[in-house]
């Protein structure tokens, strides 16, 4: 197969060299408004460079906001955010919705609705046992009778007080939203869906992708310049994907553990061997986009838990022709390395700055982020001191 990608990505100094040509601030213009174009063969993708490393609102402004509602991914948009991120499942009728999971006792009031309480039950998804009410045994009809509730009440009280005000929205109403804000402040909102369990969808007949493409089409949101990338972490549903789609794809990889798609097919492949120099040429061959977990860019000390120099992954994945975005950063303590905790409550905010700093400074190309206003603001201090 002929590679996806068609250009190597600039250093963190060429993307301070072409911001000087800017004369306003980061967002998305097709992929992102301000952006450096490179020549690219005739039959290849047209592909960007941001200057600007991008900032990703993580399931929406989910530090604000139940997560994965259409007031998270509001706020996250108005707040400055260059792309916001669905996470998409499937309802029993086929229609993809945005949830983190598609078990959704923990994100919804599903418990307080008698009349759902037979839906409860245990299944296995990726190959592990999981107790509660799932988006595949609802329609969509009897999903919107629903209502969100913050996934961490124990992190973030305040969050608690929107619980039961939000919908479930689906991945249309998602699309519509970021169109209709695009038009209003006159600057591009991208979209990152991110397809989850794809091969357990697949295993019940309500396959992720289909659905997927055929909403980006009909938000006519599937062209060469649209401001999609669409993630997973499983790769046969990317390398299916990659065909059929002008959008750009990212493959997500996590600290440790494999691939569901991989260890069901028994190749062997993992997350280690793929965040290799042959890993990501081989992931270049169908994505644009590498995803790592952030402690695979920055690893944390096992004794003090304190990261020190990058590793070479950004530097690895760059060199195959590969974007790097890393996830997920957030404000509190807990999330963070030790030496960007401020103080000792796990649930208090860190330095945020230093930890998104450390990130930029590392040379990758966009982050994930829970609470966007903060990454924002930290990158604005780290374009100001270059």
């Amino acid at each position: 197969m002929t590679s996806r990608t068609t250009r190597t990505p600039l250093s963190a100094r060429a993307r301070i060299a072409a911001l000087a040509l800017l004369v306003a601030p980061a967002s998305v213009t097709g992929t992102l408004a301000g952006s450096v174009a490179t020549a690219a063969p005739a039959h290849a993708k047209p592909q960007i460079t941001e200057p600007v490393p991008a900032v990703v609102a993580h399931r929406g402004a989910s530090g604000y906001r139940p997560e994965h509602t259409l007031a998270a991914y509001e706020l996250a948009i108005g707040m400055g955010a260059d792309y916001i991120e669905p996470d998409v499942v499937s309802t029993k009728d086929g229609v993809l919705v945005a949830r983190h999971e598609n078990e959704i006792g923990g994100t919804t009031d599903v418990e307080a609705h008698p009349e759902f309480a037979d839906r409860r039950t245990t299944k296995i998804i990726d190959g592990v046992p999981i107790t509660g009410w799932f988006t595949e045994d609802f329609t969509l009809a009897e999903l919107k009778t629903l209502r969100a509730e913050e996934r961490l009440p124990q992190v973030r009280p305040d969050n608690t007080r929107y619980n039961g005000q939000f919908q479930i929205p689906t991945f249309a109403e998602v699309l519509a939203l970021a169109k209709a804000k695009s038009k209003e402040l006159g600057r591009t909102i991208g979209v990152q869906p991110e397809t989850k369990h794809p091969t357990y969808f697949d295993s019940i007949g309500l396959s992720l992708e289909e659905p997927l493409l055929a909403d980006l089409r009909a938000a006519k949101m599937d062209k060469k310049k649209s401001p999609v990338v669409i993630q997973s972490f499983e790769v046969s549903n990317l390398k299916e994907l990659a065909p059929k789609t002008d959008v750009q794809i990212s493959q997500l990889l996590d600290a440790s553990g494999a691939p569901y798609d991989q260890v069901a097919a028994g190749t062997g492949v993992t997350y280690a061997s793929m965040a290799t120099p042959t890993g990501f040429a081989e992931i270049a061959e169908y994505a644009d986009w590498a995803g790592p977990n952030k402690n695979l860019v920055l690893p944390r000390d096992p004794v003090t838990k304190a990261v020190g120099e990058p590793s070479e992954v950004v530097d690895d994945a760059h060199a195959a022709g590969l974007k790097v975005v890393v996830w997920t950063l957030r404000d509190e303590n807990q999330f963070m390395a030790s030496n960007f905790w401020i103080g000792t409550d796990p649930n208090a905010k860190g330095d945020i700055e230093a930890e998104v700093h450390a990130f930029l400074d590392a040379g990758v190309d966009a982050l994930f982020a829970d609470h966007p206003d903060s990454a924002l603001a930290a990158r604005s201090t780290w374009l100001a001191a270059r």
